[in-house]
């Protein structure tokens, strides 16, 4: 039997051929998606090495981008000259005007040399020698922490003529100050102390312990949790509740969160995170620093903390701040430029080309950021005119080089991410062009939390809700002290001998003279 083979015809033809071409474009498209994850995850091990090995700045060197489009010129100030190292000088003393500055801040004790009565006489001829000037050495010293007991002895005093002669003996106590914890040992002095070297210089309390052990007096851990417990809800929660009330009364403000692990929280996990809010003042004002501890991470929780605010409110990019109501959400150009940073140095053939798209977002941000450099000194009239007139046509020029850009980046590459980020921000990112009072940034927050963030790296979690609504407290008192130029020991101490002898708390007038502001504050509390 014969078979004869039958050539395809065209249509046959047509069909394998419009197969062949979908399977091509289909296999092409897969090729591009696995492409972009790759290029995606590479950027993502890159951004991550850098940040784990490199530097943390974000600053540009003048020489690193330098494109067309702007190029500024930094001035970079002169090192200061160490003073000349030499020996002791006779009659004068030669230091540097800031040396001299910074000692005389400092308490002096002076240390006397003087040869012996009988070695006061002339090696040549035996004459009685006299003093014909002197030559002065300095050098700084520390007087190391010292554990001690302070007691408390008042006098009781009664009449001899009403012991003798009356019915009756009166008896008069001695006025005493009352004490910061009724029926414990804690002072203003220590209680002051273990709350600075934990919120300030972010010293875990068990490293205080063994601080305490080596002075000679074993103090546990329990006990001085108890004690700053005790004292933050006791004496500073109405200091922080009169600091609220001035926050909530300005025009402009600034927020942040960050994570927080709280171990025994009801209902839930111990390695669930929790959240530490912060809310401060902006420029021209009084500074005041919030912290607000909460269990999650809502919008409802900077809605109800702000409730009754209305005004400017600076922030980053977390959604949840758009239910604050009745107040203008003003973006962060910090993120803005931030991710353009992290894109350049993610990808290796734009890190060193100035003519990179990432290099160009970046100088964009520059350029307004110069801009706010020149304007510091300025009014917030002066401010918002020259702001029109300088940052209206870089703002402009930006808009529509992010609308070229956004068809040309991969939407989930880093670059595509600063792309997008800048153009979903645009109303918040714009926001600072309405009033002179307002900033560019949210760097001002960032900065305020950072402590806390510091510090969490030492101590790593609260204990209790109770530990993490007193760490808001005492980081609120010392951050607002530090900002408005008060040292925070001295200030806390101050509170913790001065409120448990006024009456009332809860009178703000009452308040306002131990508030960081104050005139009334003694000179002790204060830096300078």
């Amino acid at each position: 039997m014969r078979i004869e083979n039958e050539s395809p015809t065209l249509e046959q033809l047509q069909q394998q051929n419009a197969q062949l071409e979908q399977q091509n474009t289909k296999q092409a498209r897969e090729l591009a998606e696995l492409s972009a994850k790759l290029q995606w995850y590479e950027e993502q091990f890159r951004l991550a090495q850098q940040k784990r090995f490199g530097a943390s700045s974000e600053k540009t060197h003048p020489d690193q981008l330098e494109l067309n489009l702007f190029n500024e010129a930094e001035v970079t100030a002169a090192p200061e000259q160490e003073p000349e190292k030499g020996e002791a000088t006779v009659g004068r003393r030669k230091t540097s005007g800031k040396r001299e500055a910074d000692l005389s801040k400092l308490p002096v004790e002076t240390v006397v040399y003087a040869l012996a009565e009988g070695d006061q006489t002339c090696s040549c001829c035996g004459g009685a020698l006299h003093e014909i000037t002197t030559e002065t050495r300095r050098e700084i010293a520390v007087v190391p922490a010292q554990v001690k007991v302070v007691e408390h002895v008042r006098q009781v005093y009664a009449c001899r003529h009403c012991e003798r002669h009356g019915l009756q003996t009166p008896i008069i106590t001695a006025p005493m100050p009352r004490p910061v914890y009724p029926g414990r040992l804690a002072s203003p002095s220590v209680m002051a102390h273990i709350m600075c070297q934990k919120y300030v210089n972010s010293q875990p309390l068990y490293r205080q312990e063994q601080e305490f052990v080596r002075q000679g007096f074993p103090l546990s851990r329990q006990t001085m949790a108890n004690w700053m417990v005790y004292g933050a809800k006791q004496w500073l929660m109405p200091v922080v509740a009169e600091m609220k009330r001035h926050l909530l009364g300005q025009g402009a403000l600034h927020a942040d969160e960050t994570t927080l692990q709280v171990l025994n929280e009801p209902g839930k996990a111990a390695e669930s995170d929790s959240y530490m809010w912060l809310y401060r003042t902006g420029q021209g004002v009084e500074p005041a620093v919030v912290y607000d501890y909460q269990r999650g991470h809502g919008g409802e929780h900077p809605r109800d903390f702000l409730a009754g605010f209305q005004g400017y409110l600076h922030v980053d990019g977390y959604a949840g701040y758009h239910k604050v109501k009745n107040v203008t959400l003003v973006g962060c150009w910090a993120h803005a430029r931030r991710k353009y940073d992290e894109a350049r140095k993610a990808a290796p053939e734009a890190r060193n080309n100035p003519h990179s798209v990432a290099a160009q977002g970046l100088d964009w941000c520059n350029q307004l950021f110069a801009i706010e450099r020149g304007l510091v000194e300025a009014t917030p009239e002066e401010r918002l005119a020259a702001r029109e007139k300088q940052s209206r046509p870089v703002l402009d020029g930006y808009y529509a080089w992010l609308r070229q850009q956004k068809s040309r980046t991969m939407p989930k590459s880093l670059l595509g991410q600063a792309v997008g980020y800048s153009l979903n921000q645009w109303d918040k990112l714009t926001a600072f062009m309405k009033g002179g009072i307002l900033e560019i940034d949210n760097n001002r927050s960032e900065r305020s939390i950072k402590p806390f963030v510091i510090g969490r790296k030492n101590w790593l979690f609260a204990n209790t809700p109770s530990g993490a609504q007193a760490s808001a407290a005492i980081y609120s008192v010392v951050e607002t002290a530090k900002e408005n130029g008060l040292h925070p020991f001295r200030y806390l101490k101050y509170l913790f001998e001065q409120l448990p002898q006024v009456a009332d708390l809860q009178e703000p007038q009452v308040l306002e003279p131990f508030m960081p502001w104050s005139p009334q504050l003694p000179d002790s509390c204060r830096l300078s």
